[in-house]
């Protein structure tokens, strides 16, 4: 039996924009045949710059965002092939922190009428029975319940990101995708959601898939970090093997970046120009417009997945031709 809680082949997801210059509709293409396995129980974290398609991934797995082709399977099943049913259920078991907590709570709601809202819709529990899960929830969290009949804007951002993570715990799920979930919080607040975010996964025995460009972020909380560029997965690995024997450039690069109260003689990588735009995506490795190693074979061909160590993946040249 697989220990993958879900398992994603090969997706491409692509939308369309308005060019900010030309007013010309354009296909931007988010995520570009991404395979990725998500381990039952794990926190695994998906690193990389603001465009490299790790929101556009969230929403995939969310049922957000429906991919031009792949699968996304979840008991074996392609989520975008349930019946109304299984789908239901699909929702019930796999939540969603998302990065803005004012944003992603309606300002004309109570927080306790919005903590009940997923309860009431998927459950036939009496008004008692939610209360009482409401209230184990929002202990859980930090929240007192004697402040939930207040609305979103009377409460500071670190207890809005509270409640936003308490209305995922509600129906009990397996599996909660977490979209930046600190970065628009002040660095003090940061640390106690962190910290929450840990507890809450031992204690409810969940899986968590952690979208985030902070580095430290994933050091502190990840088991195993993918690290994406232009919707591909450059580098897998255990947290240990990505932050100890680093092996893509774009790697080395992102890990070079985070600042080091210490002193080490960690060189400062800087990368020539700036992400390319995933409506005009760069030929052969997507990675070589900016690569300091680039070779001849980068500019025409793709690199495929390459094993440096058991759960240890690459997609580089570098190593290939080695």
């Amino acid at each position: 039996m697989s220990d993958n809680i879900l398992e994603i082949k090969n997706i491409f997801v692509e939308y369309f924009a308005e060019n900010p210059i030309t007013g010309q509709k354009q296909i931007v293409h988010a995520v570009n045949g991404l395979s990725l396995d998500i381990k039952d129980g794990e926190i695994l974290a998906v690193a990389g710059e603001s465009g490299c398609g790790k929101s556009t991934l969230a929403k995939a797995i969310t049922h957000l965002e429906k991919p031009l082709s792949g699968e996304i399977l979840y008991g074996n099943k392609d989520i975008f092939k349930m019946k109304k049913q299984e789908l239901k259920a699909y929702r019930k078991d796999v939540q969603m922190i998302f990065q803005n907590p004012y944003s992603s709570l309606n300002p004309k709601m109570k927080i306790i009428d919005i903590l009940k809202e997923p309860l009431k819709i998927n459950t036939e529990y009496s008004d008692i029975e939610i209360y009482n899960i409401i209230k184990e929830k929002a202990e859980k969290v930090g929240l007192n319940i004697n402040l939930l009949n207040s609305y979103p804007h009377e409460f500071s951002g670190g207890q809005r990101q509270r409640i936003a993570i308490a209305r995922a715990l509600m129906l009990n799920p397996k599996f909660i995708v977490a979209d930046e979930p600190v970065s628009a919080l002040d660095v003090s607040i940061q640390a106690q959601i962190l910290n929450l975010i840990k507890e809450l996964k031992r204690e409810y025995k969940l899986t968590f898939l952690l979208i985030t460009h902070d580095m430290g972020v994933i050091k502190y909380l990840a088991d195993r970090v993918a690290v994406m560029y232009l919707g591909e997965i450059a580098e897998l690995g255990s947290a240990t093997q990505i932050f100890v024997n680093p092996k893509h450039p774009y790697t080395k690069a992102l890990l070079s970046s985070v600042p080091k109260l210490e002193d080490t003689k960690t060189e400062r990588i800087s990368l020539k120009g700036e992400l390319p735009s995933p409506s005009n995506l760069p030929n052969g490795c997507k990675f070589h417009t900016r690569c300091p190693h680039c070779m001849e074979v980068c500019r025409t061909c793709s690199p495929t997945d390459f094993e440096i160590h058991p759960g240890h993946m690459v997609k580089c040249f570098l190593y290939m031709n080695k």
